[in-house]
């Protein structure tokens, strides 16, 4: 569980991330939440956008990303969620 004087570090680090994964209409597959994983292990704090075609409100993606990755919800701004999981690289020193 992160602080909000953490939390408000990495919304300012993730300002300069650019999204690196979509999700559409088709939802959440496992396949992506694997990248997901992958990616958070190798870079701890990631931006994922959601397409205009997802039907899903972001607040529900947001956290069946966060429970399926194992990971933390930093922000949900518009359609971008940030999410950050600690990895064994330890990028940023919380």
């Amino acid at each position: 569980m992160l602080t909000g004087k953490q939390k408000r570090y990495l919304r300012n680090e993730a300002n300069e991330l650019n999204a690196i994964f979509q999700i559409g209409k088709g939802g959440i597959s496992d396949s992506q939440i694997h990248s997901i994983i992958d990616a958070l292990e190798a870079h701890e704090l990631i931006k994922i956008k959601l397409l205009k075609s997802c039907p899903d409100d972001i607040d529900c993606i947001a956290e069946e990303l966060s429970t399926r990755t194992q990971s933390e919800i930093i922000q949900t701004i518009g359609r971008v969620i940030v999410l950050y999981k600690e990895s064994e690289k330890r990028i940023y020193h919380l």
